[in-house]
């Protein structure tokens, strides 16, 4: 219990994946935050409140996630998950936002994937204190509990400082375009579009997503594409033609273009030199 009445858990997860399986990791309803920092490079995909899923994408090794679990979560492993969570409860986050007066009404912004070398730095100074005898980390781990929650109040990332270069694309507009790419991949979408989801303009968007990332929207929008058909290539028997519609590309023609271009082989090709 870092402040007052409400505690909080942390866990280190190791879960090892073997070829071909697809295990689900679910957590039920609770008036709670969940984050977690990949301690290793994952490759899951989420199982959204009415069944459907999301395509699977990778997670940097230091990145984080926090969901909101008022509806639950639910991800599918295609890759082993190695990470330090921490089940933060909503009073808990209020305990700490009384301590650095801030509103009384907190709602932390959902992360997908994001990097903060804050929360990562963190998160190895808990890891290293596993093993070590109870009574000799409880105090440190409740001082850090609380920077934790208030790094997640104040939120630095999220938040665009004021006279900032704006040509640089704050990490929150960077992750915020990429998973609208990444979750509409079906979907012919235009630069204003990705822009939109990001709260920018079309323009400035462009400019300042090629700076951060060294390729343009679309080209990092075909550049996805190709690694989810690579995913569908790999773990389904779908028809070639049913992967490009699940994709976003024109049709099989384009598919076949684009992925031929990106890996050197067609999709045909590269998912028998997968089976075998």
């Amino acid at each position: 219990m870092p402040v007052r009445a409400s505690s909080i858990c942390v866990t280190r997860i190791a879960k090892d994946v073997t070829d071909g399986e697809r295990p689900i990791v679910s957590l039920p309803v609770c008036d709670a935050y969940f984050l977690m920092v990949y301690t290793k490079e994952a490759h899951h995909c989420d199982i959204l409140p009415d069944g459907t899923r999301t395509l699977p994408h990778k997670f940097e090794r230091g990145s984080v996630c926090l969901v909101d679990l008022s509806e639950g979560a639910s991800i599918v492993l295609y890759a082993d998950l190695h990470s330090v969570t921490f089940l933060l409860p909503k009073a808990l986050i209020e305990e700490v936002g009384d301590l650095s007066r801030a509103s009384s009404i907190l709602e932390l912004r959902c992360r997908r994937g994001e990097r903060d070398p804050v929360l990562s730095n963190l998160a190895d100074i808990v890891i290293s204190l596993f093993g070590r005898e109870t009574g000799s980390w409880e105090a440190l781990l409740k001082h850090l509990a609380i920077a934790i929650c208030s790094h997640l109040i104040e939120d630095p990332i999220g938040k665009t400082e004021a006279g900032s270069d704006e040509t640089i694309l704050p990490y929150n507009r960077e992750t915020l375009a990429k998973e609208f790419m990444r979750n509409n991949l079906a979907r012919e979408l235009c630069v204003a579009d990705i822009a939109a989801a990001a709260g920018l303009s079309a323009n400035h968007f462009s400019q300042s997503f090629k700076k951060v990332t060294g390729v343009t929207p679309h080209r990092w929008l075909m550049l996805a594409r190709v690694d989810a058909a690579k995913d569908l290539l790999r773990d389904s028997s779908l028809p070639l033609k049913a992967i490009a519609d699940a994709c976003g590309f024109v049709d099989q023609s384009h598919f076949t273009k684009v992925f031929s271009r990106e890996t050197g082989m067609t999709p045909a090709v590269w998912r028998t030199g997968r089976l075998h």
